[in-house]
């Protein structure tokens, strides 16, 4: 491959061992608070709010599910795959599972900043698990990007070659 042809960026760069436990532990965070509202969901029993009154509202609301799949469990399947994608990596060394972690968190964020706007101004209730899950979403974003900004060798992007 010629230098003209190189991408601008590397996606096979080995995360630093701080950003890794980082991913770990949130992507197991949130795993837990989706759990929790999906556990809720199917046994039917009150969410436990200890600072917002808004719980039962947001979770028994109408945007709480996507056809019959509570969205907690689409949030939770989320979480575990990065959760289990970093194991793979831990295990494996293989940068491309940290890569694919990485590449999966723009589809929280999006997600998460969409519920947040549905609990502000359309249901006008929070949820705290929500807002939780919210923050741990947008946090494993900011390390997704951290790590693919650390990834780019020169930090400076040019145009590709026209031919």
């Amino acid at each position: 491959m010629t230098n003209s042809a190189m991408p601008f960026f590397k996606l096979s760069t080995t995360p630093s061992k701080l950003l890794v436990v980082v991913v770990l532990i949130l992507s197991f965070i949130g795993f837990l608070d989706a759990s929790y509202l999906t556990f809720k969901h199917y046994s039917g029993t009150p969410i436990n709010c200890a600072i917002f009154n808004g719980c039962e509202e947001v979770t028994n609301s109408k945007y709480a599910t996507i056809g019959p799949v509570p969205v907690a469990l689409l949030g939770a399947i989320y979480y575990a795959l990065i959760f289990l994608l970093v194991i793979a990596y831990l295990d494996s060394k293989n940068p491309k599972f940290f890569n694919l972690a990485a590449l999966m968190t723009p589809l929280g964020l999006i997600a998460s900043l969409g519920l947040v706007y549905l609990q502000l101004f359309i249901i006008k209730a929070i949820c705290l698990y929500c807002m939780v899950s919210a923050a741990d979403s947008t946090l494993l974003f900011v390390a997704g990007a951290l790590y693919f900004y650390k990834s780019i060798p020169n930090k400076t992007f040019t145009a590709p070659p026209t031919k």
